[in-house]
């Protein structure tokens, strides 16, 4: 049965929301458990399809997991490697993340091809060439995912800034008694919050942030109690909810650390923001901003974030002038903008890269699609600030990344329904 919005736009939003952790987060610290001896808990995980789903694939593999309120615990003492089929993984691309994990334990991981949003080509060949430089042999073949060998400590250099192959060999490689040396590694939040589960998890890993990153491992990991990082994603979707319809909003647990990039890119856009170190909250103030035409390049962090590429061609269908949009990352992330085109935005796409946006321009409420969980957070942004009643359909998309974004955005005064 498919669930929709239904979104009354042209309300301010006013009021103070909380972030909520951070799902590309909580996916790899969940794969990191299977290496760990005793209990992993982890606080602050948001309630998302995804999550559930990885928990499901660690149940399988022979896991004691629990889910409860926003804390997850796992025991993977049990743990064994056997082929993942695909009614496990095939909607999950998050699934890849126990490449390494498994890999690393057991010597052996075997899985159906990981699935996920259709936002371009987003291969497996980074995550096999990086654990092969650690020693795996490829098993693979069209229908399997397999990888296998003995893994040991070494250098390795990823043939692109992937974020969850970069995680993968963080994982096999803070349980390989050695050093690694890790280069081209990402960079983002979430990657830096693996990066320190792992320390607490016994291993040592120097260059936390950076694009080298030192491993020394060790056979002996053990549980910890960790809290996942806020989402600063959602973060950076609220600030334009805020931004678009004109309201203020104050959102707290939010890192400026975090969307530096995005930050900067919005006080040049002529939004008007400033932050409460002392409470971590940022103040946005969408009833003083005025917005004018600006470039935007997506690119690696701490740049701007590829998945916030969408939330702000949004914001430039109200800002005056022609807005340019450079896409570096994924050829299908424009999709969203023909749902825009709907609701009556001026666009040009000039490539599967780059798209100009004309504004200002009125929005009206249509029935649009969620095409993936970034297009359909862009789709709730253009329905919040559009004239009459829209209709999202697909919101699965959306719920896959977003925990409970239709409740807070209500409690801002949004007018939305879920049906």
């Amino acid at each position: 049965m498919d669930v929709t919005y239904r979104i009354r736009g042209g309300i301010p939003l006013r009021g103070d929301v909380v972030v909520g952790g951070s799902k590309n987060a909580a996916l790899p610290l969940i794969a990191a458990s299977v290496l760990a001896d005793g209990e992993t808990v982890l606080q602050n995980v948001p309630k998302l399809r995804d999550v559930e789903a990885i928990l499901r694939v660690l149940q399988f593999l022979g896991a004691e997991t629990s889910f409860v309120n926003s804390t997850v615990r796992i025991r993977a003492q049990k743990i064994r490697s056997q082929p993942i089929p695909s009614e496990y993984v095939g909607s999950l691309r998050g699934s890849i993340l126990l490449l390494g994990p498994l890999l690393a334990r057991f010597g052996v991981a075997e899985m159906a091809y990981p699935g996920g949003d259709v936002i371009g080509k987003r291969p497996v060949e980074a995550h096999v060439e990086a654990l092969r430089q650690l020693g795996a042999e490829n098993m693979s073949n069209d229908d399997v995912l397999h990888l296998q060998g003995k893994l040991r400590p070494g250098h390795v250099i990823l043939p692109e800034f992937s974020v969850t192959a970069t995680e993968n060999v963080l994982m096999a490689a803070a349980f390989l008694d050695g050093t690694t040396t890790i280069d081209l590694a990402a960079a983002e939040p979430h990657v830096q919050d693996l990066e320190r589960f792992l320390v607490a998890m016994g291993a040592r890993v120097e260059g936390i942030g950076g694009h080298t990153v030192t491993v020394a491992g060790s056979h002996i990991l053990h549980g910890v109690t960790h809290r996942v990082t806020p989402d600063y994603l959602e973060a950076g979707s609220i600030i334009i909810a805020a931004l678009v319809t004109r309201g203020k909003v104050r959102l707290h647990g939010v890192d400026r650390f975090h969307l530096l990039s995005f930050l900067d890119a919005l006080r040049r856009f002529g939004c008007v923001w400033r932050e409460d170190e002392a409470e971590q909250a940022l103040f946005v103030d969408g009833e003083l901003s005025s917005l004018r035409a600006m470039q935007v390049r997506t690119n690696i962090f701490p740049g701007f974030p590829t998945d916030l590429q969408a939330p702000i061609g949004v914001a430039m269908t109200q800002a005056h002038g022609v807005s340019r949009l450079f896409e570096r990352l994924y050829e299908g992330r424009m999709a969203y903008l023909y749902e825009l085109e709907k609701m009556g935005a001026h666009v040009e796409i000039l490539n599967a890269h780059q798209a100009l946006i004309i504004g200002p321009t009125p929005l009206r409420g249509r029935i649009v699609a969620s095409n993936d969980v970034r297009a359909g957070a862009a789709m709730v942004l253009a329905a919040l600030c559009a004239d009459g009643e829209t209709t999202i359909t697909d919101i699965r998309y959306i719920e896959r990344g977003y925990d409970r974004l239709d409740e807070k955005l209500r409690s801002l005064g949004a007018r939305i329904e879920r049906t």
